[in-house]
């Protein structure tokens, strides 16, 4: 953190890993492969932190993670802007019918829709996004659509894909292949704007896809990045309109990403933080849940009740957060 080297963060540690209460709070529907969204909360004097890496994260990837919530723990956020943002509904990879419905029941103008999910024909996504522009369209005009494909096509194939659905009217198409090469072969042979997530989150220099020319947009998110100055230092550097987005958080979690958007010198793009409505439950007896359209800037605080009925044992992510520990010096930006 700012003012702040590894040898103070170091001591900090042990007090506070000794506050870790661990969560797992089920999926309304399963989402990038997962039914049940686990984590842990740390507290300090800042107030708490959220450290939910994914399972398949290791300790040197997972120490960003970690940083994002020491900084929340232990520093304030940085000054806001604006005291609400714009987000969009997420719409997992359901049946059109069930898409529909999601958007509808919503307050959101946005629509951010899963795609090149595995296991499913390539028709379902158009039906999918389909649905979805019926059910902007019947609440009014300018509703606007997004394509998640988490790296899921190729460029053939993501080219293919992302011409049939242009009459939808796509605002753009988050991260359609894996790599930065693929990525920037794809802007050359479409008309939808390409935005960067995985190429920005679990890269070791995230500035790498302003000079690969591979993205118009880049997605920023708090714990992939180490903490909301970083994500605003990544914002910056990478010189691209970016689109602040949860890593599918608790409340805590949000509430940087909030602080993250709101800190943002310009904030053209609606936020993917909406995604409250993906869990079955919450840390806090005021979740940060959309209302209009838009989340208040502001940062809930953990209720112990609504803690516990999903509280887990905090043993693995103690050591989970140890390991990590050892790789905080690497982070960039967040330490010193």
């Amino acid at each position: 953190m700012s003012g702040r080297g590894p040898d103070g963060v170091a001591r900090d540690l042990p007090e506070l890993l000794g506050t870790l209460r661990a969560f797992a709070i089920p999926m309304r529907t399963r989402f990038r492969g997962i039914t049940v969204r686990e984590g842990a909360l740390i507290r300090g004097p800042a107030g708490w932190g959220e450290f939910s890496p994914f399972a398949e994260y290791g300790p040197r990837e997972s120490a960003r993670w970690l940083a994002a919530a020491v900084e929340a723990a232990t520093v304030p956020w940085p000054a806001p802007r604006r005291d609400s943002v714009p987000v969009n509904v997420t719409v997992p990879a359901v049946a059109p019918g069930r898409a529909h419905a999601i958007v509808a029941a919503s307050g959101c103008r946005t629509a951010k829709v899963k795609v090149a999910e595995p296991g499913q024909a390539p028709g379902e996504d158009a039906e999918r996004v389909a649905a979805v522009r019926d059910a902007l369209d019947a609440a009014g005009p300018g509703g606007r659509i997004r394509v998640d494909a988490n790296g899921g096509w190729s460029v053939d194939e993501a080219a293919r894909v992302l011409r049939s659905l242009e009459k939808y009217g796509l605002e753009y198409a988050e991260q359609p292949c894996a790599t930065l090469e693929e990525l920037a072969a794809l802007r050359r042979l479409v008309d939808v704007p390409v935005a960067a997530d995985e190429s920005i989150r679990k890269a070791q220099d995230p500035l790498r896809v302003r000079a690969a020319g591979a993205a118009d947009i880049v997605m920023v998110k708090v714990q992939p990045l180490g903490g909301v100055r970083a994500a605003l230092r990544v914002a910056e550097a990478c010189g691209l309109p970016a689109v602040v987005s949860s890593a599918v958080d608790t409340s805590v979690g949000l509430a940087a990403g909030v602080a993250l958007a709101a800190a943002l010198p310009e904030l053209p793009y609606a936020c993917g933080l909406a995604t409250m409505s993906l869990l079955e439950g919450d840390v806090t007896a005021a979740p940060l849940a959309e209302s209009g359209g838009s989340l208040a800037v502001r940062r809930p605080p953990v209720d112990d009740a609504a803690l516990a009925a999903w509280e887990t044992d905090p043993e693995p992510w103690r050591r989970r957060a140890l390991a990590a520990a050892r790789h905080l010096a690497d982070v960039p930006g967040t330490l010193h």
